[in-house]
C-alpha cells in the first residue's frame, strides 16, 4: 500500500483495507519494515507525516532524485508566497492585517494564492473588532514539508539569517 499511494495513508485507512487487523499490528508491521529497510540500506524509508505513513526516498538521495523529477513552476512558491506561508506557519492562528505588519507589504493575493494550493485555510475568526478571519496551514502544507505536526518546524532561533 505504501509504494500505492502518494499520499500519508493512515492507520486508520490500512485497517478498513486490511480486514482483520488493528491499529497496533499495523504500527508493529511498519516498525518491522522501517528497521528492515535501515538494516539494508534501503534508498527509502517510511516516515510519518500529517497522522498517517508514506514511503519517501532517504534525503542523501536528495540530489539525484531532484535532477530526474523536475517540479513544474507551478508547483513552485514565489519568494513572496514563501514568506507569507512562513509567518502563517509560525503565528498561526495569525489575521491578514498582522501578517501584513510583519511583511510590510499587502497580502491578501498572496493569502488566496496559498488557499488555492490548499496550503492554508480560514480556521475561524479572531475576537477583535471586526471578527477578521484566522489563518493556519493545512494537512496538505505538512504533508508538502514532511512534517508530523506543526511542532516540527524549525526553531527560529535554528534558522540561518543571510
Amino acid at each position: 500500500m505504501l509504494f500505492a499511494v502518494q499520499e500519508p495513508i493512515s492507520v486508520r485507512k490500512i485497517s478498513e483495507i486490511i480486514e482483520g487487523t488493528d491499529a497496533k499490528q499495523i504500527r508493529e508491521i511498519i516498525q518491522q519494515l522501517r528497521e528492515e529497510y535501515d538494516t539494508y540500506d534501503r534508498v527509502f524509508q517510511i516516515e510519518e507525516i500529517a497522522n498517517g505513513f508514506q514511503l519517501l526516498s532517504r534525503p542523501e538521495y536528495h540530489e539525484w532524485i531532484s535532477k530526474i523529477r523536475k517540479k513544474s513552476s507551478e508547483s513552485k512558491l514565489s519568494q513572496p508566497a514563501l514568506e507569507t506561508l512562513a509567518i502563517i506557519a509560525y503565528k498561526q492562528p495569525i489575521i491578514r492585517a498582522d501578517v501584513e505588519a510583519i511583511r510590510g507589504v499587502q497580502s491578501g493575493q498572496m493569502i488566496r494564492t496559498l488557499i488555492e494550493k490548499g496550503l492554508v485555510k480560514i480556521v475561524g475568526r479572531d475576537e477583535t473588532l471586526g471578527r477578521p478571519l484566522l489563518y493556519g496551514t493545512t494537512k496538505n502544507f505538512m504533508e508538502h514539508f514532511g512534517l508530523k505536526s506543526i511542532k516540527d518546524l524549525p526553531k527560529v532561533e535554528d534558522l540561518e539569517m543571510p
